[in-house]
């Protein structure tokens, strides 16, 4: 197989613009040169990698599989001549995204007990919901991902092209304002409608909860008052006293333990969560294959939040 470089950085390109247009300017090339170059790729791997019929373009079954392996094999030769002028790659941030609650509430903890095992880790985080973070990890646009284990695996992750490590495992605990005698001011015992902070249709946490309510009568008893798709959001909401809502115990810690909040009903309402950490087995970012060899040495427990 002939390749050029030159043409897998033609399809990276091509695959975060969507445009041949566009990726002709940034390449610095004619569009018809350009689109010369994809052709020559696809023929030298014998595969169509672009979807011409959709605007903008997109990338076959094929070409998403094979953009891992282009990024990949760019992002180790840009390293590789790195290297080889001199230039230290050994603080390299690595690139995170997680889901916002993870992001705002449980990584720094969590990083930091981990840099107490491993040494200094530079690190890059982005936060962004569960679907969205999934969409980076499968294209290589990030090193690794924080993510709520999905049970019921409608995240649809290979396990072994997307390995991951437990984390933490933490409850989602149903939490209301008290009221002046310290009782919930809305609990889920009372027969009365009760108002609810509910996430949004595509929150992960909103489908945890929903399975939960889904064969209780309670969920008739609950009258959405407020949707988001942030634990923080429902959280702060909760705070003015507006009504119930699910929120992760990492969220709201110091809260329950001055009493700001208090449990909306007993431990049977809790709902268990695990967190991973993901990584794509078909990236080999020097970096990231450091970090995954020392975490397999550590302790199970160290690694947990």
């Amino acid at each position: 197989m002939n390749l050029e470089t030159k043409w897998l950085e033609d399809f990276v390109a091509l695959a975060n613009t969507r445009s041949f247009s566009a990726s002709a300017r940034q390449r610095h090339v004619t569009q018809p040169a350009f689109s010369r170059r994809i052709r020559a790729l696809e023929q030298a791997v014998d595969v169509t990698l672009v979807d011409r019929s959709t605007t903008p373009v997109g990338l076959t079954p094929e070409g998403q599989l094979f953009l891992v392996t282009a990024r990949n094999l760019v992002e180790q030769l840009n390293e590789s001549l790195s290297h080889l002028r001199g230039l230290s790659i050994a603080n390299e941030a690595l690139d995170i995204v997680a889901a916002h609650s993870l992001a705002l509430s449980f990584y720094p903890p969590w990083i930091s007990r981990l840099q107490q095992g491993l040494g200094e880790l530079p690190t890059r985080l982005v936060a962004m919901n569960v679907g969205e973070a999934i969409h980076v990890l499968r294209e290589g646009n990030c090193d690794l991902m924080l993510a709520y284990y999905d049970p019921f695996a409608t995240m649809q992750l290979d396990a072994e092209v997307f390995p991951s490590f437990s984390i933490g495992k933490v409850n989602m605990l149903p939490v209301s304002l008290p009221d002046e005698h310290g009782k919930a001011k809305f609990s889920l015992q009372h027969d009365a409608s009760i108002p609810y902070l509910s996430y949004t249709q595509g929150a992960f946490l909103g489908r945890s909860v929903r399975m939960l309510l889904k064969n209780d009568p309670l969920r008739m008893k609950l009258r959405t008052v407020y949707e988001t798709a942030m634990a923080e959001g429902l959280k702060g909401m909760v705070l003015q006293g507006v009504g119930v809502a699910w929120i992760p115990d990492f969220c709201i810690r110091e809260e329950l333990k001055s009493g700001r909040l208090v449990r909306a009903g007993d431990p049977s309402w809790d709902i268990p969560l695990e967190i991973r950490l993901y990584r794509c087995s078909m990236v080999h970012k020097p970096g990231v294959e450091r970090l995954w060899r020392q975490m397999m040495k550590l302790p199970r427990d160290f690694l947990q939040a």
